[in-house]
């Protein structure tokens, strides 16, 4: 019993819960990504290009019988989703970074220096 209490105060703790939360929403987030850039950005750059459909690019690797396809036009997309996630996950972090920037800090008060300083001004007027 003692593991199972052990691992479910561990499950709880804020920082856990939130990392599972931005696992499901990153997944989710990836697959939107993947289908803009394979359903909506990469077939207009196709028919710029003369009608390329970057899913079909390929190149045979095989002289004869069965076909080795290199997929470089999936490959393709794939690295525009990645420059897309990436770049989306660049400006959360910025924000992120500039939010925390612009919480006002505690005030600490007088400095050590400063209270000496007080308490020989006050000495010295006695």
């Amino acid at each position: 019993m003692g593991m199972m209490s052990e691992f479910k105060d561990f499950a709880m703790q804020g920082n856990v819960v939130d990392m599972a939360v931005g696992i499901v929403i990153g997944g989710a987030f990836g697959k939107i990504v993947s289908s803009f850039v394979a359903d909506v950005l990469m077939p207009p750059i196709g028919l710029a290009m003369g009608g390329v459909d970057f899913s079909d690019l390929a190149l045979n690797l095989a002289k004869d019988g069965e076909p080795v396809l290199l997929k470089y036009g999936v490959f393709i997309q794939s690295v525009v989703d990645f420059i897309i996630i990436a770049f989306a996950i660049f400006m959360v972090v910025k924000a992120m970074n500039s939010a925390k920037k612009e919480e006002p800090e505690e005030d600490p008060g007088p400095s050590e220096k400063d209270l000496l300083a007080e308490i020989r001004d006050s000495l010295s007027k006695s």
